[in-house]
């Protein structure tokens, strides 16, 4: 089966940034389900093990797409780096979900799409983002979750809360480029003034889209906790536990190797399984 990969797409979005996004689809006869990961903190489509991910997923029968958040450090002139730390520091839910909303308006444009079928794959900071934007779009028909955080008030508490907003900024250390990487207040006044919209737990507790909620039992991240909660808050959702995963599922950047990690390639074959049975074939 031949595989086309477009990379680098600019996708346009007035209200943000441009950035850049992947398709990977195969060609074949008919309208193929659109799938669209959204990556998480620190994250970006080109990292680790995404690209084979896609592959997996286009030679499945499905039309692939991955992208860049305008605002998580890489550019569209160097989108595997952290080259833009004040885009990064200016980030917010705000723009995630509006550049989120912009890439599902791009690619169901596409002749080679079913746009009655629509898929979210949310890693991480991207599960929520992805679990809110199924409850507002109702133009998705299928949610996939891959270690993903049951809230977004991730911010810091008491003291170091206190000395965030006093200086306007605070800074985490990336563990891989050892860059310090900013957080600007204005992160936490976005979510403050629209925190009903960014409640995690209402959004998975109303969402109508059939839902997958993928964990590792051993994330080092994100708490297995946040998996079973959300999948208590909706009773119709599948909860699938991937004994001793960690939070990427055993992938990591930079990924040499030619083949998805073990974890990873479980959780493609239980989505790809998921998909075909909520939606392909129902």
């Amino acid at each position: 089966m031949q595989i086309t990969k477009r990379q680098n797409i600019i996708i346009q979005n007035p209200e943000t940034n441009e950035f850049l996004a992947d398709a990977f689809y195969p060609e074949i006869e008919g309208k193929l389900p659109l799938i669209i990961f959204v990556h998480g903190y620190k994250g970006y489509k080109d990292w680790g093990a995404w690209n084979l991910m896609a592959e997996k997923y286009a030679k499945a029968g499905f039309f692939f797409v991955k992208f860049n958040f305008s605002h998580n450090g890489t550019t569209v002139d160097n989108p595997h780096q952290f080259t833009d730390l004040e885009a990064f520091g200016n980030n917010n839910y705000t723009k995630e979900l509006s550049d989120l909303e912009a890439v599902i308006d791009f690619f169901v444009m596409n002749e080679k799409v079913n746009n009655e079928k629509i898929v979210l794959i949310g890693h991480s900071r991207g599960g929520g983002i992805s679990i809110i934007k199924t409850y507002e779009d109702e133009r998705i028909n299928g949610l996939i979750t891959l270690a993903s955080v049951d809230t977004l008030d991730r911010f810091p508490k008491n003291s170091a809360f206190e000395k965030w907003k006093e200086s306007g900024v605070f800074y985490v250390i990336n563990g891989r480029t050892k860059q310090e990487m900013p957080h600007y207040y204005q992160f936490y006044e976005d979510f403050e003034k629209d925190e009903h919209r960014f409640d995690v737990e209402r959004a998975a507790e109303m969402a109508k889209a059939h839902l997958l909620i993928i964990h590792g039992t051993n994330d080092e991240s994100v708490c297995v906790k946040n998996a079973e909660h959300l999948h208590i808050l909706n009773p119709n959702s599948e909860l699938y536990l991937i004994e001793n995963a960690n939070h990427t599922f055993g992938a990591k950047e930079p990924w040499e190797e030619n083949i998805l990690p073990e974890d990873l390639n479980e959780v493609v074959e239980k989505s790809i399984e998921f998909i075909n049975d909520k939606l392909v074939n129902e």
